[in-house]
């Protein structure tokens, strides 16, 4: 199919085969372009990538071979930075406490594909070996619905933990059974070999973690003022744990998944952290997933769909038997339908130890073009049903939740009921009172702590210079001086504080974990100053690392006239159920009144909606027991037609804003550290829509 791509392909296919710049830059910028108009097309961000790959590949337009130093080296480096990321975002606390699980998953999803593979191999016609192999081949997954359970901040629900947990057992032991099948191919291997063997890999595992343990906590309190040094020390130790691992006959992931768990052992949450995830993340990844594509030949994969049984048999054995796995182990642990869904979709793709084994086995005889057809057509299809699942599980998880949500409880980070310490950064004293009026309001609570504003002022060095240090100083102390006047004029209690930090959104993030802060409240400029993302470079910053949410505010009028609250739910989850309690605690402080409003998909039947209602009013009915009652209305409206799904919900909830003083928002999935699934601007759009003031609170990343 190469040779028939057009002329102008040809011609760029050769330019790029001798410009290994230019096919960085195309890659780059597919991964950049690619991903909104996926979006735009209601497809996963990855099947677009995905799809990207098979248009510029050698059977379409026939620009660039998979095959070629520089695709090779880039998709490599994607991969084991898919892997690395995993461990590195592993909650080791409670990894350590669910151990047994993930062995537990990893054995059974392991051994139900081997199986199933094997028995299909046999039924076929192939050898022992080659039934073996092709069944080690199924067991193995590479979890590439990762990103999108981090883009929905799910990371650390445990029946992910589980599923990623489990991909270091199955990756192992699918590697472990291809090099046992090749040396007894060969007739090299003897049972002191495979002894040998098994306790090579042991060894390299104990090693890989121990050094990176050993040599990176002394390395962390060495360079503390350092971040350079210990990002280039955190990607060195993934490149040669990685190596290490090809060294010592084990597949690179796996070597790179013990590097993450090593690296995230020792490394503390903070910036260097996610400097390495964002250049792995937003540079490698989307190329690698672009490569799988430039591997799929469209022609050659249907046929080989339609020439026989035996590409469709494997797909389904394989569906089948990981699905089984993810069912008995939902069984066995008690798990709801959407983790059950979560570990299959996790444990479904074939992508890094697969590609691997299939072609070692293709090399050396043990398998034929058909089963090398087959694997191909299996890698494409799970490639892109995984991530489609994982992208379903991941509402689902946040709608299971919802069941144990009651609004008599606090939230997960108690917005409700007691008192706060709120952080306000000011930097503007146009904006700075409204802020401070806002926080003096949200401070208040149930018993006799009065909780306290918190008004805080970050000098940058480097931000200064043209000022001179000393009048940046003087400034900062006189917005200071001016919070502390307008607090203690209306009895708020306060302590100002003033932070001399290189990094502004960083130093916010270290005062609010010194002063136990609850919640941040900063300020949003007007909508045409919104930058690349959400909010703002300062704002993106600061909702990244600040670990107790954030509540950014536009005010449009005094926050003491803002009676009127509407509060859009989209799903039962404590994320929202936060949202509304922030409304609740602004309403009882002024007299108030809420409108919950949930705008139903146009799909959703009259019971689905009557379901929704009762939910929310069952949080109505734990509202205010400590005050006043609240006043709330609940509104559960249709979408209705026209403008895409998007658009109708983003109208629903600008025309409810008509008749109400300030709309509380919720970010729901943010664009984290550059993912390839970016977060829904849904928010930004109707932040542009909304003419009035506007709250909206962000969920702490960590």
């Amino acid at each position: 199919m190469a040779d028939a791509a057009i002329p102008l392909g040809g011609a760029i296919g050769g330019f790029l085969e001798q410009t290994p710049l230019a096919v960085f830059a195309l890659l780059l910028g597919l991964s950049v372009l690619v991903p909104p108009v996926a979006r735009l097309l209601r497809l996963p961000d990855l099947v677009g990538l995905l799809a990207a790959g098979v248009l510029i590949g050698p059977h379409a337009l026939g620009w660039i071979q998979s095959h070629t130093p520089t695709v090779g080296l880039l998709s490599d480096v994607g991969v084991i930075y898919l892997l690395f990321i995993a461990g590195l975002e592993i909650d080791l606390a409670e990894f350590a406490r669910i151990r047994q699980r993930s062995f537990r998953f990893g054995l059974l999803t392991f051994s139900l594909p081997l199986l199933g593979g094997a028995a299909l191999a046999l039924a076929s016609g192939y050898g022992l070996l080659s039934a073996v192999l092709l069944g080690s081949v199924l067991a193995s997954h590479t979890p590439l619905g990762y990103p999108i359970v981090r883009s929905y901040g799910a990371m650390r629900e445990e029946s992910v933990i589980v599923a990623i947990g489990g991909t270091i057992f199955t990756d192992l032991a699918a590697l472990l059974l291809l090099a046992l099948c090749m040396g007894l191919s060969r007739g090299e291997l003897t049972p002191l070999g495979i002894l040998a063997l098994l306790a090579r890999v042991g060894v390299f595992a104990a090693v890989v973690i121990a050094l990176i343990t050993r040599l990176g906590r002394d390395l962390v309190r060495r360079s503390v003022n350092n971040e350079s040094q210990l990002f280039v020390a955190v990607v060195l130790a993934l490149f040669l744990a990685a190596l290490g691992a090809e060294l010592a006959g084990v597949e690179k992931i796996v070597g790179a998944f013990l590097a993450g768990l090593a690296v995230n052992h020792v490394l503390p949450e903070g910036r260097v952290k996610e400097q390495v995830i964002f250049v792995g993340a937003a540079l490698f990844i989307p190329i690698f997933f672009i490569d799988l594509g430039l591997l799929l030949d469209l022609p050659g994969f249907l046929g080989t769909m339609l020439a026989g049984p035996f590409a469709l048999a494997l797909i389904a054995t394989l569906i089948a038997t990981k699905g089984l796995a993810a069912w008995w182990a939902g069984r066995i642990y008690r798990y709801n339908h959407a983790q059950i869904l979560t570990l299959w979709s996790l444990s479904l793709p074939q992508v890094a130890a697969t590609l691997a084994a299939t072609f070692v086995g293709y090399n050396a005889g043990l398998f034929d073009t058909a089963v090398l057809n087959s694997v191909l057509a299996m890698m494409v299809v799970t490639a892109s049903l995984g991530p489609a699942l994982t992208a379903r599980a991941m509402p689902l998880l946040g709608q299971a939740a919802a069941a144990a949500i009651r609004a008599e409880l606090n939230g997960s980070l108690a917005l409700a009921r007691r008192s706060l310490r709120v952080l306000v950064p000011v930097s503007n004293p146009s904006t700075e009172a409204p802020l401070l009026g806002l926080a003096s309001l949200l401070i208040q609570g149930d018993g006799e702590d009065p909780g306290q504003v918190l008004p805080l002022v970050v000098v940058s060095p480097a931000q200064a210079v043209s000022t001179a240090m000393a009048s940046a100083l003087a400034e900062a102390r006189a917005l200071l001086g001016s919070a502390s006047s307008q607090l203690g004029s209306e009895r708020v209690p306060c302590q100002t504080l003033l932070r001399v930090d290189s990094d502004v959104a960083a130093g916010i993030a270290r005062v609010a974990i010194e002063q136990a802060s609850d919640l941040v409240v900063m300020g949003l400029a007007p909508p045409a100053g919104l930058g690349q993302w959400l909010f703002g470079d300062l704002v993106d910053a600061t909702c990244r690392q600040v670990s107790c949410p954030v509540v950014v505010a536009r005010l449009q009028q005094p926050p003491a006239t803002l009676g009127r609250l509407l509060v859009p739910v989209k799903d039962l989850t404590a994320g929202a159920l936060e949202q509304f309690q922030l409304a609740e605690r602004l309403a009882l402080a002024q007299q108030g009144s809420i409108t919950l409003l949930h705008v139903a998909e146009s799909a959703r039947s009259r019971r689905a909606r009557q379901v929704m209602e009762q939910q929310l009013a069952g949080w109505r009915r734990g509202a205010g027991a400590a005050g006043p009652p609240v006043p709330i209305e609940v509104r559960v409206v249709p979408q209705g037609g026209g403008g895409g799904r998007g658009g109708g919900v983003e109208r629903c909830i600008t025309a409810a804003a008509r008749d109400h003083d300030l709309v509380i928002l919720r970010s729901q999935r943010r664009l984290v550290a550059g993912l390839p699934i970016p977060a829904s601007d849904r928010v930004d759009r109707l932040l542009r829509r909304l003419p009035g003031s506007v709250l909206v609170i962000s969920d702490p990343l960590h």
